[in-house]
């Protein structure tokens, strides 16, 4: 199916000299497609062997007036929008025109202008029109991204796929897209996906705006004429003429200035440039693409950016998540990376160690992906045995407990059948799969909430913190103790995913012990929520680092009270049973 920017515009009226002003008018005006009929009889068998955009259709025509085509138009193709001219100013006629299905109706002698604007409102709307039954599709159904698009973009991510989905839908609009993330988030990767899924004729073509002053971006994007400043000997196209009706993707707008900003709208609102030098406009045919890892609303509401050019590009907006909002894709991108790594400096892949996982498990990234990829290529330039070192991966993250191992995949509840092949599994083993699976998702939520709050500098302030959005998660603290401690023992996502945040949980209780924020004493409290911390660490890190494992046993043999001049945490010391339990199984 064809695009409807593609779709041509028909003209239909019976005097030959309004369809050649008309169709000149709206050609110059960037509407490249135009078909014109002199005859009314003939509208219908086109409609019937070719889509249309918009059409224009003159009231009184012989043969078959105006009116009447438009009845039949809109019973049999209600989806394209209708444009009626009439040489009668009568309100009336207008209502009724309207009330019948007209888009706009247009008085003759009509004004260019006035023609112009009308015409491109209508394929507007038919394209929102378009767009909303295409994200229907795309994000109300299950339909399958196509991965050959996004090849290039590696992840499992729930929320990248989602992503993945309203490109789809989007693709082929002409209209602007803003792509905004934190740097090395993979901006110019999806941009890329986006050109290849619109199916533009003409190639993708990539600037950095960033600090270019006013009269570089003209020159940069629009070209310039002979003798337009010195030293201008030639003619010379922008990338704009470059670009073709393909696709110009312009990275870091945040940083473009604000005179800059005001010929970017142009090109955007009216399709119109003017090359230095030039005192006649040229029309663009491009989709512009514009990322940044700026905030802009805050430059909006500081000045620094126009509010009208951010809503002219936010027509279609993708924000990307950073890394550390998808460390499920960690072990997918260190592999690919190291791969990568191997083939370009000629050397055999080596094994990567299960610890490199749980040292990355508990870092927050802020260069992303980009930074990742520079650190796995840095070890294994240096590498020298057959298992990847993590010294210098330690050089650049510092000294990070090592005691969270990656979690495997989990299992969705759509994949329930995959696990009984050979027969419907009971209602009992399918409540069993589901509820593991919403617990596995549960215990990686706290644990993002915790690597959330390990950034928090203060150690009281990011304890607190996570006790407070651990628990608003849970509901109550017998809660939070069934999902990280009790429930589920035996099943092994759940093993897994606990073992896979118990490091970051871990190195909130011992810095606030190390810092002193809690000191080594007997208290007493009705909501046991540092004992079920305790006990959770002491389980998940007893195999992994016995070490850590003796200090917090330690920890919850003397139990812990907080300091004076904060409000206390909730605390009670194990009983010498559970105390006795513990010690016998080490």
């Amino acid at each position: 199916m064809t695009h409807v920017s593609a779709l041509p515009v028909l003209l239909v009226d019976d005097e030959p000299q309004v369809l050649h002003s008309a169709s000149i008018v709206l050609r110059t005006s960037g509407i490249a497609h135009v078909i014109t009929i002199d005859d009314s009889r003939a509208v219908l068998p086109l409609l019937a062997e070719q889509e249309v955009g918009v059409l224009v259709l003159d009231l009184t025509m012989p043969h078959i007036p105006g009116h009447t085509l438009l009845e039949q138009v809109a019973e049999d193709y209600p989806d394209i929008p209708i444009i009626l001219m009439t040489a009668t100013n009568d309100l009336e006629t207008a209502v009724q025109c309207m009330q019948t299905g007209a888009t706009d109706c247009l008085v003759k002698p009509v004004e260019e202008n006035r023609l112009v604007s009308s015409v491109k409102r209508a394929l507007e709307i038919r394209m929102l029109r378009a767009e909303v039954l295409s994200l229907k599709d795309r994000l109300l159904t299950d339909t399958p991204p196509q991965p050959e698009a996004f090849a290039e973009i590696i992840t499992q991510s729930r929320a990248m796929v989602a992503i993945f989905r309203y490109i789809e839908a989007i693709a082929p609009s002409p209209q602007p897209v803003l792509i905004t993330g934190e740097t090395g988030t993979g901006k110019e990767l999806v941009a890329r996906a986006l050109h290849r899924l619109s199916a533009r004729p003409g190639e993708l073509v990539a600037v950095n705006v960033a600090g270019l002053d006013d009269t570089m971006f003209s020159d940069t994007l629009f070209g310039h004429t002979r003798g337009a400043f010195t030293g201008a000997e030639r003619v010379r196209d922008g990338l704009i003429t470059t670009t073709a009706e393909g696709t110009l993707f312009l990275d870091e707008i945040g940083d473009l200035t604000v005179p800059s900003q005001v010929k970017l709208l142009r090109l955007l609102q009216d399709g119109t440039f003017y090359p230095l030098g030039a005192d006649r406009p040229r029309q663009s045919r491009a989709r512009i693409v514009c990322a940044t890892n700026a905030e802009v609303t805050q430059q909006v509401s500081a000045g620094t950016f126009r509010k009208d050019l951010y809503y002219r590009l936010r027509t279609h907006h993708l924000h990307l998540p950073p890394l550390r909002a998808r460390t499920g894709d960690l072990p997918l991108l260190v592999q690919s990376f190291v791969d990568k790594a191997a083939r370009v400096l000629g050397k055999e892949a080596p094994t990567v160690p299960l610890a490199l996982y749980q040292l990355l498990n508990t870092y927050s990234f802020p260069g992303n992906v980009r930074e990742l990829e520079a650190l796995v290529f840095d070890a294994v330039a240096r590498h020298q045995g057959a298992v990847l070192s993590l010294h210098s991966f330690k050089e650049v993250l510092g000294d990070t407990p090592p005691f969270a191992v990656a979690a495997p995949p989990v299992k969705p509840p759509a994949a329930l059948m995959a696990s009984f092949p050979e027969r419907l599994p009971t209602l009992k083993e399918a409540e069993d799969a589901l509820i593991e699976a919403l617990m596995v998702d549960r215990i990686h939520e706290i644990g993002a909430i915790a690597r959330g709050c390990l950034e928090d500098p203060d150690p009281w302030r990011a304890l607190a913190g996570f006790f407070e959005k651990a628990l608003a998660l849970q509901a109550t603290d017998r809660g939070l103790k069934d999902i990280l401690w009790t429930s589920g023992h035996g099943k092994e996502q759940v093993v897994h995913a606990r073992r896979a945040i118990a490091g970051p949980v871990a190195k909130l209780v011992q810095r606030a012990v190390e810092a002193g924020v809690v000191r080594a004493d007997i208290g007493t409290s009705d909501v046991p929520l540092i004992n079920y911390m305790l006990n959770f660490i002491i389980d998940f890190t007893r195999d992994v680092e016995p070490d850590l494992y003796k200090r917090y046993l330690a920890i919850v043999l003397d139990g812990l009270k907080p300091r004076d001049d904060v409000a206390p945490l909730p605390v009670k010391p194990l009983s010498v049973r559970q105390f006795q339990d513990i010690v016998a199984k080490t």
